[in-house]
């Protein structure tokens, strides 16, 4: 009906797009120092190990204050929370620049891990009080298009912040690490001003149009309670929130393993620093794709498990030939394979745990199965690294990755899928208008 088409068009348009880029810097913010490790692990002196460990570490402190964060996001509401999240992660992503070795940079990670907690599945759940069921695999791809974005458009600006070395007696990586951080800081007052946490509160909406859709989100909700009523401990709890956690630790090592090393294994192509960016972005550009198309497609075909296990098969694929491709063309088209699957697969999945999860079980449900599934981005660095160290070649690793996408597809197909979750509940004539 046209008030339905009017309303979500005027809601997407409101918040999709700023949080899209309040998404891109987060995400730039995180994975920023796997372009900074070309000169910065020089610098330190940090081995690969220590590198592995340090990227990593943010996720520790990341998978503790997940869960409280998450709930003090639906208690407080999102513009105050999400505002203090980037504030704080701001500050610390910029005492980057300033860390000495391996313990230093130990700390920051792990502050940073815990200042950043809570703002993606915040998100996540703030999208789940304005966007019907039907709609979030598109909505959820657009939002997630800001990962590989980061990379497109973040990987050459950080190249030529690299090349700031000397300037102001300061090395390039500690300029990318300050000037990267600004963004956030700008963009946390932003949020304060802009955002709206509930469709009650949309005055920007009209009257009817408002009224719609929280009666529709309402419905939605109220079906799901009605089919099974979580409290907040049992969705933490939960079997089948604990198996998605499992799945999503699979998608995670993949998506930074790609990020934080892909710049590490293009730079043994025998390519400049600036060049190593273009190349590097590569299958982010790829991935941008996957996002745009991968959530419309599943939202058109109402088939999620698929989609989402399809996409794993592709994640498993790519990493493998890439690990036994030794033709630079042929694997960064590999990689290209790789990062469709991870950025497909992130489109579509979070409609998996909301599809039979709402209210504070919602924000506890998808807290915990971020937090989690983030723990590879601790694992699966330090296992790169090691594992370089040890064999010299990233084969390894990369086949390692392989491995825990096959366990993440099998995972999907084994779970029930509650599609009639879903569906759109029927308003009354009065309920409708």
């Amino acid at each position: 009906m046209e008030l339905e088409k009017t309303t979500l068009r005027q809601v997407t348009i409101r918040l999709v797009p700023f949080l899209i880029v309040c998404y891109f810097i987060a995400y730039l913010d995180r994975v920023n120092v796997g372009f900074a490790a070309l000169t910065m692990n020089r610098d330190l002196g940090l081995s690969q190990t220590a590198y592995g460990f340090g990227a990593g570490v943010f996720f520790f402190t990341y998978f503790l204050f997940e869960v409280p964060s998450n709930l003090f996001l639906a208690k407080f509401g999102a513009r105050r929370w999400i505002a203090r999240i980037m504030i704080t992660w701001g500050i610390l992503s910029g005492a980057m620049a300033f860390v000495q070795g391996e313990w230093s940079f130990y700390i920051v990670r792990c502050l940073l891990g815990a200042a950043e907690a809570g703002f993606f599945p915040g998100i996540i759940f703030y999208l789940t009080l304005w966007f019907p069921a039907a709609y979030r695999a598109r909505i959820l791809g657009y939002f997630m298009a800001a990962i590989p974005l980061s990379s497109v458009l973040g990987l050459p600006v950080s190249g030529l912040l690299l090349n700031m070395d000397g300037l102001a007696g300061m090395h390039g990586w500690q300029w990318l690490f300050i000037i990267e951080a600004v963004p956030s800081l700008i963009l946390a007052v932003l949020v304060l001003r802009y955002l709206t946490d509930r469709p009650a509160d949309a005055a920007w909406l009209p009257a009817d149009g408002r009224a719609w859709l929280m009666r529709r989100i309402a419905a939605e909700e109220q079906v799901r309670t009605t089919a099974q009523h979580f409290s907040v401990t049992q969705a933490l709890l939960n079997g089948r929130v604990l198996a998605l956690s499992l799945v999503y630790f699979g998608v995670v090592a993949s998506l930074y393993g790609l990020s934080f090393f892909l710049p590490q294994i293009v730079k043994q192509f025998g390519v400049t620093t600036f060049q190593n960016s273009l190349i590097s972005a590569v299958p982010f550009v790829i991935g941008v794709i996957a996002s745009l198309s991968w959530g419309r497609l599943s939202d058109s075909s109402g088939n999620r498990k698929g989609m989402v296990a399809t996409a794993l098969l592709l994640v498993a694929a790519g990493m493998g030939a890439a690990a036994v491709l030794d033709d630079p063309i042929l694997k960064m088209c590999a990689f290209c394979v790789a990062a469709f699957g991870i950025f497909g697969t992130l489109a579509v999945f979070w409609t998996l745990p909301t599809s039979f999860l709402s209210g504070m079980a919602a924000a506890g449900g998808i807290a915990v199965i971020n937090s989690i599934g983030n723990l590879a981005g601790f694992a699966g660095p330090y296992a790169m690294g090691a594992i370089k160290d040890a064999t010299n070649s990233y084969q390894g690793g990369l086949f390692m990755l392989a491995g825990l996408a096959v366990i993440a597809m099998l995972i999907v197909l084994a779970l029930r899928h509650d599609s009639h979750l879903e569906a759109a509940p029927v308003l009354t004539a009065a309920a409708a208008e």
